[in-house]
């Protein structure tokens, strides 16, 4: 069980609850002061996020990827501000401030009886897609242990609309069990699976490990997968969270063909907006060039 959050965390649970005091043209302008700064100092993120920008887009010059990496870093300020307050905000601010394009896609997925994964790779407003998608429809979404009382205290906070929270360790069978109730499953595909329950698929044009389950859930559950992106829109205009249309053919009996439309999907997404993609986690770090890692 986690512990209950000492002073410090209580704190900082007291701080992002000021911030939602604070107007959102100033927090924008902060943000992007804060990402600048992090852009300066960060040596270690920023050299990850230049390797990744750099095997994805290889065409991009050498000042192209800094300065894509630098929008990244002033978009992670950005959406942090933004995302601490909406992480308290109100049904009826979220609504304002959170968009939702193309619902009709999953209401008429549910209209033929099919259930539903929603596909959400890790864009920088990832956590306000999430909890925006539950107020319409509540979500199974998954998590990792919280190595903190303060994280496990923002992460029940997903729960406030009717989410369903299921540990990525837990059993499978309780996953499948809840989907089949028609749950939506808020699924985070882009995460390193390490050995077990992954194959290497083109992401970019490199192989890289890429987990398996979404295929095997999706089977499992008779589901229909539909991409769910999450953009921070320029300035204090908010969110959109935009549902797509379901990925085709999919599931199949080829595991690799299914991995490899997940990445194309995710792949797509990322080209539409790419300074909101989660470049400075390690993605390719099983990935290496005459026997060292890509980021050595």
């Amino acid at each position: 069980m986690t512990e209950r959050p000492g002073f410090g965390a209580r704190l900082l649970i007291r701080v992002t609850r000021l911030i939602g005091m604070v107007p959102y043209s100033v927090l924008s302008f902060v943000g992007a002061a804060l990402g600048s700064l992090a852009y300066a100092v960060a040596v270690r993120p920023r050299r990850v996020a230049l390797v990744n920008v750099g095997l994805c887009f290889p065409e991009l010059s050498i000042r192209e990827r800094r300065r894509l990496v630098y929008h990244h870093f002033v978009a992670i300020g950005q959406n942090a501000l933004a995302v601490a307050r909406l992480w308290w905000a109100s049904p009826e601010e979220l609504r304002d401030r959170v968009r939702i394009i193309h619902g009709e896609i999953y209401e008429a997925a549910v209209r033929e009886g099919r259930n539903v994964i929603l596909l959400a790779p890790h864009f920088l407003g990832l956590e306000v897609g999430g909890v925006r998608a539950s107020l319409e429809w509540p979500c199974v979404s998954m998590y990792r242990a919280p190595k903190s009382a303060l994280a496990d205290a923002l992460i029940q906070r997903r729960k406030r609309f009717g989410a369903v929270l299921w540990r990525n360790d837990a059993p499978l069978r309780s996953l499948i069990r809840t989907i089949r109730e028609h749950k939506p499953f808020y699924y985070l595909p882009d995460l390193d699976p390490g050995q077990a329950g992954s194959l290497c698929a083109p992401f970019f044009g490199i192989p890289t490990p890429t987990l398996t389950a979404l295929s095997r859930i999706a089977h499992l559950t008779d589901a229909v997968v539909l991409p769910c992106l999450t953009r921070k829109l320029p300035g204090t205009r908010g969110f959109e969270v935009t549902i797509g249309h379901a990925l085709t053919p999919f599931p199949t009996d080829d595991p690799m063909a299914d991995a490899s439309c997940m990445n194309q999907a995710i792949e797509e997404g990322i080209r539409s907006m790419p300074e909101q993609y989660l470049w400075t986690y390690k993605r390719f770090k099983r990935v290496s060039v005459e026997g060292r890692s890509v980021y050595e």
